[in-house]
């Protein structure tokens, strides 16, 4: 096996410390030719789909992906803005704005970048981006507030395999969840906080997160766990009763069972029990995709009015909002915490001159 390495490396390169923030990924574009290749590689993860994967290749090739990416397209054309994919649109404010504050605070001894675990910008490209500004030391924050396997894991798998092929790999410091981060609580709370000051209570507030087959909670997964905690922290920041909001669980995909209750039957439902206002927060989501603008946003309205209900409203993801990046850097800040730079970069040059290679 061949190593990839660095060709061009100098001893007089300044080491820095890296930052990587990642997300799930988005098709280049709103077509079914840009969608079946993202999906492919999607579900093609044996982390998102725990099928043998003999059996689950037949499905994916032989059906799922001759009729999803064309159903899959009219949705996504739906959100698409006049900056693409509004998944890859905040998620670069996330990184520039991320990238501001390090500068700030450190310089030009933090470089930072981003990266898509599916689709473009890809995991290995990010680190040859950050391996070429000389960083030897990087902490990787997937921003997935609660952990899972299907997406947390699912992204060390893609470091692994991409340092796999590497001859030098920096020292490594992985972020795997901050569910119950006091900062990203209150971040949430006061963003809540910022629509009822504008538009009022509703009678509940929905707090709906991304679903995951309830095979792999019995299988030990905590991510069911983590959203009722932050479902419970987020109440009492709000100083809520149980009565007060409900929690459940959206974008199931194929037959078997998934983490109840369904945010779609949820919706349904609601209206008869005479709850007729309504609003839903996604707190699982740093960034605003189509499962919140398109799937809570349009399709769960459509549920919740067709069922008798008389007030709807999705309150946005945090995105780039300041509070959202404030909580994010002291979460890479306390990851970077402890590292130190070699500073004289010439005494190394020469120490690697005097021992025959090259500056």
């Amino acid at each position: 096996m061949k190593f990839k390495g660095t060709t061009d490396y100098s001893h007089r390169q300044k080491d820095r410390l890296g930052v990587l923030i990642t997300n799930l990924g988005t098709p280049q574009s709103p077509t079914g030719a840009a969608l079946k290749p993202y999906l492919k590689q999607f579900l093609s993860d044996p982390r998102v789909v725990e099928v043998p994967r003999f059996i689950w290749w037949f499905i994916l090739n032989g059906v799922i992906l001759n009729i999803r990416p064309k159903r899959s397209a009219k949705a996504y054309a739906s959100v698409w803005t006049e900056e693409g994919s509004p998944l890859l649109a905040i998620t670069k404010r996330q990184h520039a704005a991320l990238a501001k504050k390090c500068q700030q605070h450190y310089g030009d001894d933090v470089v930072v970048e981003f990266a898509m675990r599916y689709g473009q910008p890809s995991i290995d490209s990010a680190i040859d981006r950050l391996n070429a500004q000389g960083v030897r030391k990087l902490v990787v924050l997937p921003l997935y507030p609660q952990y899972c396997a299907s997406t947390t894991a699912s992204t060390f798998d893609a470091l692994s395999e991409d340092f796999r092929g590497r001859r030098w790999i920096p020292e490594l410091r992985f972020i795997t969840q901050y569910h119950d981060r006091p900062a990203y609580i209150a971040a949430l709370a006061n963003k809540i906080r910022a629509h009822w000051e504008q538009h009022g209570r509703a009678d509940k507030l929905l707090m709906s997160y991304h679903g995951i087959p309830k095979r792999y909670l019995l299988n030990g997964d905590p991510y069911h766990c983590q959203c009722y905690k932050t479902s419970r922290l987020l109440a009492e920041a709000l100083g809520l009763s149980k009565d007060d909001y409900l929690t459940s669980f959206q974008s199931r995909f194929g037959r078997e069972e998934w983490l109840r209750p369904y945010t779609d039957e949820t919706m349904k439902r609601l209206p008869g029990e005479g709850i007729k206002s309504l609003q839903v927060v996604c707190p699982g989501f740093s960034a605003d995709c189509l499962e919140t603008i398109e799937e809570i946003g349009d399709e769960n309205k459509e549920y919740f009015m067709e069922a008798g209900g008389q007030r709807y409203e999705y309150i946005e993801a945090l995105n780039a909002d300041e509070e959202h990046i404030d909580a994010l850097f002291g979460l890479i800040q306390q990851n970077l915490h402890g590292w130190e730079l070699e500073q004289d970069t010439d005494a190394r040059a020469r120490r690697a001159e005097a021992l025959g290679a090259s500056q």
